[in-house]
């Protein structure tokens, strides 16, 4: 599979965050003794400074700088102190954007990701990835995995099985959080049951 290169990142954050639907995240991690793969279900669009929801809402810090360019980096940080979550940024160079991964249906090594999140064995595996947190617990993710180019190792991005496949998805308000939510920014993948739950 070819991996996504600096263009498909440098367009309009909306635009990035439905076409990432399908795509496949591949992660070099050293327990599992390969990659860790799986499929970009569900989405959140951030834009800058007219996005009251944004980290780029009231301009650059060094904890956003990332989200101003260029487009294909990723932009990690920690939430609430708990998880890690993940974006993808978008956008030309110096126009804020950053998609938000918020599940991903795994493809691979399911008894390690099982177990990085302490599953109940009577636990489906959808609660393995079926969130912003979950999933990156899963994976493997921390604030290592800021600041990265997208397109080589540890982390990068895949066009998916099929190119040429219409990804069948809706349109929702944004979740988990008070501002700006009404905006219909978050993108699902019809009929994945590793979707989060609302």
């Amino acid at each position: 599979m070819s991996t996504l290169d600096r263009s498909f990142y440098e367009r309009d954050t909306k635009i990035v965050a439905i076409e990432l639907l399908g795509k496949i995240i591949c992660i070099q991690d050293v327990r599992a003794c390969g990659v860790l793969r799986g499929m970009i279900v569900e989405t959140e669009a951030y834009y800058g400074t007219n996005d009251a929801a944004s980290h780029a809402a009231c301009g650059i810090t060094p904890r956003n700088r990332v989200m101003f360019g260029p487009g294909g980096r990723s932009y990690v940080y920690f939430n609430y102190g708990v998880h890690s979550l993940f974006n993808v940024v978008s956008e030309p160079q110096g126009i804020a954007g950053a998609v938000l991964i918020r599940a991903v249906e795994p493809l691979n090594n399911l008894t390690l990701l099982r177990r990085r999140r302490q599953l109940d064995p009577m636990k489906p595996n959808e609660w393995v990835s079926n969130g912003p947190g979950k999933w990156t617990q899963a994976f493997g993710i921390t604030l290592d995995h800021n600041d990265l180019d997208l397109s080589s190792e540890p982390i990068w991005i895949e066009q998916g099985r099929d190119q040429s496949a219409i990804i069948s998805c809706h349109a929702t308000k944004r979740v988990g959080i008070r501002k700006a939510q009404s905006l219909p920014y978050r993108f699902v993948m019809d009929n994945n049951c590793f979707i989060s739950k609302t």
